[in-house]
């Protein structure tokens, strides 16, 4: 007799396997094994041709439930679950292997796709195939907090939430890490990186700072989901710059360094340049710790108002202080080599933020400021922040947190570099919207009815906006438990010294941020019948929802808990809510494919860049956005340093605080030729085998690793045309 095994093939039967099964049954319920089932079960099988394993199982486990085998039939039914799961378990990772091997870029294989993950290989395989399993533990990990907090509170809502209105970010990331940092330099120049694990004791001179500070990024950067930003890197460079070779390296900066032995001379630029080189290419390296791909690195680039306030108290472990003069030029030489360097490759980090204070109707350091503008017109990529008052930028979350007394004491977490999120949830409006709207009972479903072009007004006229706002904070109520069982999580796998950049003083908890996320705004306001434009009903609709949320991160803040709202990028969760609004028959617009980061619409023709830029102002977020939010500006083409000039000053004077211009880049994938702007034909070898580079929601990268829904986003993005007058 042979029997017919799960995966279809053949083998002779053997009773001994089954007998042996049972006995293990009666074992694990610590029950004596009966001597006559050795002659019973042989008897349950007849001579036949062939027998499958499910009807040997299903036989043997009706035997011993007959037989009042109880405690032995349920562990055997057990057993064959275990193995039944198991298998299932199996199937599924080595499906995922197989469309991963068939995939045409990573993007489109994994669970929680970014375009950062360039490669196709083993090492990103064996990191993407568990993410299904981080996701359940981390799930339940939150899960098992809430219950402890908050014992009556149901947690099949939490379930339901992050399935429709609510988007736990980077849950299928690695277990139990906060989200993303922007780190103080300080311990680093006090202990090196010993207080991570690592054996490098506090650099000595600038040879070992390049060295060690690309160990000291990875290895903050294995701690976190997302990005580190280092805003003092430049400073404690100028440092140890003018320890090499004085306070006035860089007004001799042509220089030779090298003696005449030597067969490649170098200057002090030339030398500074190398070090850049070393830093950026060896960041921009796969790393084993991040799933195969590049840390997310991000600096500023500051003016000398937030140099006076953030770093006029300072002193580095020798007793000297910063000097403006070293740090305005090294500064603005990384910024130009690092445009002319894209041309050589196009890199994609660090994601660069320049910060500039506007007061009296001017810019403070007219010299950076002017300076921005030219790079710009250069083809530089950077993004622009402005404030009015020299608040701490975090670019790793566009976070600004108003600082009046700058302290730089490390140990004792006042540090305005030290900021960040502990964790994201984004709220997906379009769908709260939608329930809201749905449950007040004079209307009726606004999605299915296609007279929509008095419903804004029906809304904000006849219906009290109380209404959606209680709707809101029922919501925001749960949000915030969610937030805080998290924040619970990360404070005792830190008591247990799993999270030992917090004990090193490089980060306090307490100054990191538990976010609110916010996408779907454009297609709430389109669903209720409003344009996403200029108009006064939509900038009522914005200050609403972001009010709202303001009011209550202020209302949950204690004193180790922060709250801040943000339009999260979404990279991946854009297009996860959509489709899932879409399929859960919710209305979705048809002239886009994803739910937009933005207060416009990137495929909005009729809207221009002014208008893009006044939408992300002061009338429509002003402080409101307390966690920031980044208004991606596409042109078609590069504009003159004096245009540059005219739209930053527009930006400052509206309020829009935290920006960027976006003319894709391209490359010729024959020659290597690149571009800071697109062609079709490499002018210099001829290839039509180009590719371009675009921002997929911040940072550049090749448009062809992006995921297919991506891609299909990228066609749709309006690139607006300036006239050059």
């Amino acid at each position: 007799m042979k029997v017919i095994k799960r995966n279809g093939n053949l083998e002779e039967f053997n009773v001994n396997k089954i007998i042996r099964a049972v006995k293990k049954a009666f074992k694990a319920a610590n029950s004596e094994y009966p001597e006559y089932l050795d002659k019973m079960i042989p008897s349950l099988f007849v001579e036949e041709d062939t027998i499958n394993i499910e009807v040997i199982q299903d036989r043997v486990e009706q035997l011993l439930m007959n037989d009042n085998h109880f405690g032995a039939a349920k562990d055997y039914i057990l057993y064959r679950d275990k193995h039944k799961n198991l298998r299932n378990f199996v199937n599924k990772k080595l499906l995922f292997i197989d469309n991963y091997i068939k995939s045409d870029n990573t993007a489109n294989a994994t669970i929680d796709d970014n375009s950062n993950v360039a490669n196709h290989n083993i090492a990103i395989l064996n990191s993407e195939i568990h993410k299904d399993t981080n996701r359940d533990i981390n799930l339940r990990m939150l899960r098992d907090k809430i219950k402890e907090l908050y014992p009556d509170f149901d947690c099949k809502q939490m379930d339901i939430d992050f399935n429709t209105i609510a988007y736990l970010h980077d849950s299928s990331s690695q277990i139990g890490m906060p989200y993303c940092v922007a780190i103080t330099m300080y311990p680093f120049l006090i202990n090196g990186i010993r207080d991570l694990g690592g054996l490098s004791a506090a650099p000595k001179n600038i040879d070992s700072f390049c060295g060690m500070f690309i160990n000291l990024v990875f290895a903050i950067a294995s701690q976190f989901k997302g990005a580190v930003a280092t805003p003092g890197v430049l400073l404690c460079m100028d440092w140890y710059l003018r320890k090499e070779w004085g306070d006035n390296y860089y007004q001799k900066s042509d220089v030779i360094i090298t003696s005449e032995h030597c067969l490649r001379q170098q200057t002090i630029k030339g030398q500074i340049h190398q070090y850049f080189q070393q830093i950026v290419y060896s960041l921009m390296q796969p790393s084993g710790s991040r799933g195969n791909q590049s840390v997310f690195w991000n600096l500023s680039i500051f003016d000398k108002p937030f140099f006076d306030t953030m770093y006029g108290d300072f002193y580095f472990p020798d007793g000297s202080k910063p000097q403006w003069g070293s740090l305005q030029w090294l500064q603005k030489d990384f910024l130009h080599w690092f445009n002319q360097e894209r041309l050589k490759c196009i890199l994609t980090f660090p994601v660069v933020s320049l910060c500039l204070i506007y007061q009296d109707n001017k810019f403070v350091d007219e010299d950076l400021y002017e300076f921005a503008c030219q790079e710009y017109s250069e083809g530089n990529s950077f993004f622009t922040y402005i404030s009015d008052s020299a608040d701490s930028l975090s670019s790793c979350c566009r976070l600004s947190s108003k600082i009046s007394k700058p302290q730089f004491n490390f140990t004792n977490g006042q540090l305005s570099e030290m900021t960040g999120s502990k964790n994201v949830i984004t709220l997906n409006l379009n769908r709260i919207i939608q329930d809201w709207y749905k449950s007040i009972p004079s209307m009726t479903v606004a999605g299915l009815i296609p007279e929509k072009k008095n419903l804004v007004s029906d809304i904000l006229c006849t219906t009290p906006i109380w209404r959606f706002k209680d709707y809101l904070i029922n919501i925001l109520e749960r949000i915030y438990k969610y937030q805080i069982a998290y924040n619970e999580c990360l404070k005792y796998l830190k008591e247990n010294k799993l999270l030992p950049v917090y004990d090193a003083g490089f980060i306090d908890m307490k100054k990191q941020y538990l976010t609110i996320g916010i996408n779907g705004l454009n297609q709430a306001w389109e669903f209720l019948g409003g344009k996403c434009n200029k108009n006064k009903e939509y900038e009522e609709f914005c200050n609403l929802i972001f009010t709202t949320i303001k009011e209550q991160n202020q209302l949950h803040k204690t004193k180790e808990l922060m709250f801040n709202t943000e339009f999260t990028p979404c990279e991946s969760a854009a297009i996860k809510l959509y489709n899932k609004d879409k399929k859960d028959g919710y209305w979705v617009p048809e002239d886009t494919n994803l739910y937009a980061s933005y207060i416009f619409k990137p495929n909005d023709s009729d809207i221009s860049i002014l208008d893009k830029i006044y939408l992300h102002g002061r009338n429509f977020c002003g402080d409101n956005l307390d966690g920031g939010s980044s208004a991606h500006l596409n042109l078609d083409s590069h504009l003159s340093a004096e245009q540059y000039r005219k739209i930053l000053k527009y930006a400052a004077e509206i309020g829009c605080k935290y920006f960027t211009f976006n003319i894709p880049n391209c490359e010729c994938e024959d020659c290597g030729f690149i571009a800071k702007q697109p062609f079709k034909e490499c002018p210099k070898c001829g290839s039509t085998n180009v590719c371009l580079w675009d921002r997929v929601i911040g940072y550049l990268s090749k448009i062809k690793n992006w995921s297919a829904g991506r891609q299909i986003e990228q066609k749709t993005r309006v690139y607006s045309k300036i006239n050059s007058k």
